[in-house]
Formats: structure tokens, C-alpha cells, sequence
């Protein structure tokens, strides 16, 4: 059997097969799904913790603005739970090979792979943003507490970011080709 063929022939419909639904196409969406969960919990994770030492720290000087100054946390939990939902979603679109042949195509893989990682590194980055304002916006409106709807303004066009990855990454997750 070979991959390609000569000038002139065409390829039989198991090599067609073959060539649009390899063996190795679920790997692309495992690692679609896999991108998607750990690149939105690594801003997720950044987020809450950049976030975290700013409340922890004007919470030192004024213990009664803590509660108010949650949001970016908060924000910043919500990145993890858009990765969780992408990731979930392809994983369950992976489909097993039935008698040693393989279901799943390329294209999908590959479409697959697109949406995690744009749910991914769009959370990623949104979790950053979050981080870095949240960080300094809630010190900042401890001290002048007109700031503080500015903040949440901010911190609203950084989970925008997130949110586009996650919309983006839903429609490529609809994105499919059958093997046959």
C-alpha cells in the first residue's frame, strides 16, 4: 500500500479514508482539550493569586473594603470554568476507533485543537489582565474610593478577553467531518 499515488492514478477509497481520519487525528483534539483546561487555569490561577495578594494587602489597611474588593478573584475563578466547559466539549467529540478503524478525522482534530487553545490563551491572557488590575485597582481604590468603578470597568473588558475565546472556541467545537 502506498501513501501516495502515481501521476495519473487516483486513491482507492481505504487510502482516502486513511488520509482523512489517521490514526494519530484524536491526538489533536485530546491536546485541543487538554490546551483549553490548562492554559485557562494557568490565568485563572494568576489571576487569583495577583488578585489575592492585592486584597491581602488592603486588607491590612482597611479590613472592612475586603468583601467589596472580591470581584477580580471572583473574575478570575470564572477563566478556569471556560476552559473546564471546552475541554469537556471536545473531549466528549473525540470519538474511539471501532474495529481498529479510526472515526475521528483530521479536520476535527485539528478544529478541535483551534478551540482549545483559543479558549485557552484567551484565558490565559484575560487571567493576566485580571491579575495585574485587580492587584493594583483594589489598592487604589482603598485610597481613593472614586476609583473603584473604573476598576470593575477594567476588570470587565479583561474577562471580555476570556469571553471571546470561550464563544470562538464553541464554534470551532462545532466545526466537523465525517470519516466516510
Amino acid at each position: 500500500m502506498r501513501s501516495t499515488p502515481h501521476i495519473g492514478e487516483s486513491l482507492s477509497a481505504e487510502d482516502m479514508s486513511n488520509e482523512l481520519c489517521p490514526a494519530s487525528a484524536p491526538f489533536f483534539g485530546f491536546m485541543g482539550a487538554a490546551v483549553a483546561l490548562i492554559f485557562a487555569n494557568l490565568g485563572a490561577a494568576y489571576g487569583t493569586a495577583k488578585s489575592g495578594v492585592g486584597v491581602s494587602s488592603m486588607g491590612v489597611m482597611k479590613p472592612d473594603l475586603v468583601m467589596k474588593s472580591i470581584i477580580p478573584v471572583v473574575m478570575a475563578g470564572v477563566l478556569g470554568i471556560y476552559g473546564l466547559i471546552i475541554a469537556v466539549i471536545i473531549a466528549n467529540g473525540v470519538a474511539p476507533p471501532v474495529g481498529g478503524v479510526t472515526q475521528y478525522s483530521s479536520f476535527t482534530g485539528y478544529a478541535h485543537l483551534a478551540a482549545g487553545l483559543a479558549c485557552g490563551l484567551s484565558g490565559m491572557a484575560a487571567g493576566i489582565a485580571i491579575g495585574i488590575v485587580g492587584d493594583a485597582g483594589v489598592r487604589a481604590s482603598a485610597q481613593q474610593t472614586k476609583l473603584y468603578v473604573g476598576m470593575v470597568l477594567i476588570l470587565i473588558f479583561a474577562e471580555a478577553l476570556g469571553l471571546c475565546g470561550l464563544i470562538v472556541g464553541l464554534i470551532l467545537t462545532s466545526k466537523t467531518a465525517p470519516c466516510s
